[in-house]
């Protein structure tokens, strides 16, 4: 292993720990911002007390995963500087305008809003305070894009041209120039389903806490008297409080899938037209073919587990499924790896010049073994969350009196297993993404100047391999902590639950909810 090995394996380990927080902070700021407005809008009190309360408690761990989602999202714009200067030189001045624009616009946005919305309880109006948490959850979904489109660049670069003077990506005003980036056919293809996604993990981490909840509840008052005061404090907290609670978050994964399933469809044949060697090589297509099936299962011996798509034996498959997710059509013929492989040769060289100025083989083929099972771990996690919805809308069915809760304890462990699902599920999809483009950091545009591309080790910085060992060392150890501290706290907000609602003296004398606001009390 040398510097360009170690400079990669630090970008992707910083970047899936970083990948944790985002999808949760997207999709929660949104799902909290409902559960507020639920509350606002609701003339029964219990009602308005009942999503109140879900607001703060599924609010305080939105708190936590912003914070830390800060702290680990600042290393990843230094390190295109610190370990990939050269790419950083070749494209910045583009790579960079998208970037700017997320600090300059979606980010300050959602922190100063995430601010007013934490201090700003019984300080300003309800509808201004509900305000506040629509526009975190709107800087977050901009935040998404601004950076989507920074990583669509990458995939396809579109709104610039090469000057051969400076040798480097300048942006192309004749081309569309920055608007052409925003606008750029991946970025539009790839935000829908990025969002999708991160709506979906953060409806499974509503659906898996408060089916955990539910579940203690129902049988807490099971084990108590039906009359007593604390039995039917646990009966409203289980039918009231977290069973809306359950039936929300269903709906939101059931609506999550559906965007999944439309948006990746289109990305994907779009991915086929950019990328074909990414696509031929998810599916191990080593030879152009007819009719594609999907295969389920493939196995290889050594060398596919680099780049030698020979050593490859499909065992399971489903006939004619991958010419249709790429074209609509049945017998559509697709490229296979070794012929790609050829004309990528031919056109773009047989050896390339790396960072330090050697010359090396080119091989334009990703990691086989990486490329094919991150594309299947994706979409295999992501049926947990669909089990989930399943029972959790069997076991909560029911209208009026005759609404459900469960005792289930099965239910309550699948629940809990299901929360990380759809975060492995986003990361295998983001590790597709980007080993898939391997080994390219700047992808040829089919359509665009075709010397706007860069090869990932010529854009890797020319450090000695210490230094980025030690980074690399720094940084895992410190994530590490991180990553105890961030479940602590999660950990301790998510078991401990609402408190049942207790009626109160306002100082007019009038009884009333004694309706919480959020704190910082974890």
């Amino acid at each position: 292993m040398e510097a360009l090995d170690f400079a990669r394996w630090q970008f992707g380990i910083t970047t899936v720990y970083h990948f944790i927080f985002v999808p949760l902070t997207i999709g929660l700021s949104l799902l909290v911002a409902i559960m507020q407005t639920v509350a606002y809008t609701s003339k029964d009190p219990v009602k308005a007390d009942s999503w109140t309360r879900l607001t703060k408690f599924f609010g305080s761990m939105l708190i936590v995963n912003f914070g830390i989602g800060i702290a680990t999202g600042i290393v990843q714009e230094f390190q295109f500087g610190m370990n990939w200067s050269e790419y950083s030189r070749f494209v910045g001045d583009i790579f960079g305008a998208p970037l700017a624009l997320e600090g300059l616009i979606a980010f300050f946005m959602e922190s100063t809003f995430l601010g007013l919305w934490i201090f700003g309880w019984n300080r300003m109006s309800k509808k201004v305070h509900l305000l506040t948490i629509w526009l975190v959850a709107l800087g977050t979904t901009a935040s998404a894009y601004f950076i989507i489109a920074a990583n669509s660049f990458m995939q396809h670069p579109v709104g610039a041209q090469f000057n051969p003077t400076t040798g480097r990506a300048e942006l192309d005003p004749e081309a569309g120039g920055i608007f052409a980036v925003l606008a750029n056919p991946t970025t539009l293809a790839a935000f829908p389903h990025v969002i999708a996604g991160a709506w979906l993990v953060a409806a499974a981490f509503v659906t898996g806490i408060a089916a955990f909840h539910m579940v203690r509840h129902h049988n807490r008052a099971q084990e108590l008297e039906a009359d007593t005061a604390a039995a039917q404090e646990h009966t409203h907290l289980a039918r009231e409080v977290f069973r809306p609670a359950v039936r929300f978050g269903t709906l939101a994964m059931v609506i999550s899938a559906l965007l999944i399933f439309v948006s990746g469809d289109v990305q994907a044949k779009l991915m086929f037209q950019q990328q074909p060697m990414k696509m031929a090589s998810a599916e191990a297509i080593c030879e152009d073919q007819e009719g594609v099936p999907f295969s389920i299962l493939t196995v290889g011996g050594p060398e596919a587990f680099k780049q030698n798509c020979s050593d490859v034996t499909h065992l399971i498959e489903i006939p004619y499924v991958t010419s249709i997710l790429a074209t609509n059509n049945p017998n559509a013929e697709l490229r296979g790896v070794e012929s790609l492989q050829k004309e990528y040769k031919e056109k773009f060289g047989d050896t390339v010049v790396n960072a330090a100025g050697e010359t090396v083989e080119a091989d334009y083929r990703p990691n086989l073994f990486v490329t094919y099972w991150s594309f299947r771990l994706m979409m295999g996690f992501a049926v947990f969350s669909g089990i989930l919805a399943v029972w959790a809308w069997w076991v909560t069915r029911g209208k009026g009196e005759m609404r459900r809760t469960t005792g289930s304890k099965w239910f309550a462990r699948f629940a809990v297993l299901a929360i990380p699902m759809p975060f492995l599920a986003n990361s295998a999809g983001w590790v597709f993404t980007e080993m898939g483009r391997q080994p390219w950091v700047v992808h040829p545009s089919p359509t665009g100047d075709p010397m706007v591309r860069m090869m990932t080790m010529q854009g890797v910085s020319g450090h000695p391999d210490w230094i980025v060992i030690l980074t690399l060392v720094g940084f895992t150890l410190i994530y590490g902590a991180l990553a105890v501290v961030w479940y602590y706290l999660m950990h301790k907000a998510a078991v401990k639950g609402v408190s049942a609602p207790q009626r109160v003296t306002a100082d007019d004398g009038a009884k009333q909810l004694d309706t919480p606001t959020i704190s910082f009390g974890y």
